[in-house]
């Protein structure tokens, strides 16, 4: 079966300040983004979905999408505003995208096969695209599956962190993902509101094409929902609950001990650049990736 790599791509990073995801963090030149296709791609993914905004269409296929032609097969998908349902439209007020539901939402039409999601600015590691890549090999129907990462090792030092946090049941069934904001090292650990352990979504996904009908559902849901909250987002961890709780999925979540970095601000970038330096040294991937 054909798999492709659903990349979200369509943010700015206001508080990285650029465009972070075509931001070098490896010793050749490499973006975090790189590594997740390149990793992608040695699991046996054929194909990479970019959802992107128009206004920097032309430098992302220069200077990204260009790096993979003759590896892995690559197509492009647009979020804006005015991408709605029938009979909705954009309301007053409104200045950014509808979120990571909507993202994929966009995406509807390009992914006809089972394929993963992931966020451009996370690096996953190998070991999650492994996961993603047999799972999806066999998944049929509402089958998803979601690689989990413990919340202590998710964390920025240098400012609050969006996660969604999981509830499962014993054999790792998922039964429903919080979206929660502004977490720090202050409130996790022994007798804080987290204790660390907790595995979260940072949205790396494996679905089938049964996803989209939930969201054909609950996106409309949601618009007449927040049609007076300017910056309200649908977030697919919240769609994805929202079809288990109807018993429309079901997800299991695989845990993973690949290593997570993310770049949510600036200062981020140097312990991310020091522990691909490392995985580089170690011999997990060549110098040059795409050379």
């Amino acid at each position: 079966m054909a798999l492709s790599l659903v990349v979200l791509a369509a943010g700015m990073g206001s508080r990285y300040g650029g465009l972070k995801q075509i931001d070098p963090v490896g010793p050749s030149g490499e973006t975090v983004l790189d590594y997740a296709v390149y990793d992608a791609w040695r699991a046996g993914f054929t194909r990479v979905v970019f959802v992107i905004r128009r206004d920097f269409e032309a430098v992302f296929r220069d200077q990204i999408g260009a790096r993979y032609r003759g590896r892995i097969e690559v197509d492009y998908v647009f979020q804006s505003l005015d991408v709605l349902p029938a009979g909705f439209a954009v309301p007053a007020g409104r200045e950014k995208p509808w979120g990571t539901g909507h993202a994929v939402w966009c995406a509807r039409e390009a992914l006809p096969h089972n394929f993963a999601v992931i966020n451009a600015d996370d690096f996953y590691g190998a070991d999650s695209f492994r996961q993603l890549a047999t799972f999806l090999a066999n998944a049929r129907g509402g089958e998803f599956a979601m690689v989990g990462f413990r919340l202590a090792n998710t964390l920025s030092e240098h400012g609050g962190v969006s996660r969604g946090v999981t509830r499962t049941t014993a054999d790792g069934t998922l039964l429903a993902v919080t979206e929660e904001h502004g977490i720090t090292a202050a409130n996790v650990g022994p007798g804080r509101k987290y204790s660390g352990d907790e595995y979260v979504s940072l949205n790396c996904w494996g679905f089938t094409p049964a996803l989209f009908a939930g969201l054909d559902r609950q996106f409309p849901e949601f618009l007449r929902a927040t049609a007076g909250e300017p910056k309200a987002e649908f977030y697919l961890p919240v769609a994805v609950s929202g079809m288990i709780a109807r018993q429309e999925a079901s997800v299991k979540v695989r845990p993973t001990e690949s290593t997570w970095f993310g770049v949510t601000y600036r200062e981020d970038k140097p312990r991310v650049q020091a522990a691909i330096a490392a995985l580089v040294r170690a011999g997990n991937y060549p110098e040059r990736l795409w050379s």
